[in-house]
């Protein structure tokens, strides 16, 4: 157990997403819109 929680396991690495991934988040953003009636809320996808 006491390696587990070692210094070492504690540092943490820098992570760089894949552009694919990032472009898509962005267009999945930009293409999702909400719509409020009445107190409820609506998540539409247009693609």
């Amino acid at each position: 157990m006491a390696k587990i929680y070692s210094k070492k396991s504690l540092v943490t690495r820098t992570m760089k997403p894949r552009k694919e991934v990032v472009s898509f988040l962005l267009n999945y953003s930009k293409a999702l819109s909400m719509i409020e009636i009445d107190n409820h809320s609506f998540e539409i996808i247009s693609n």
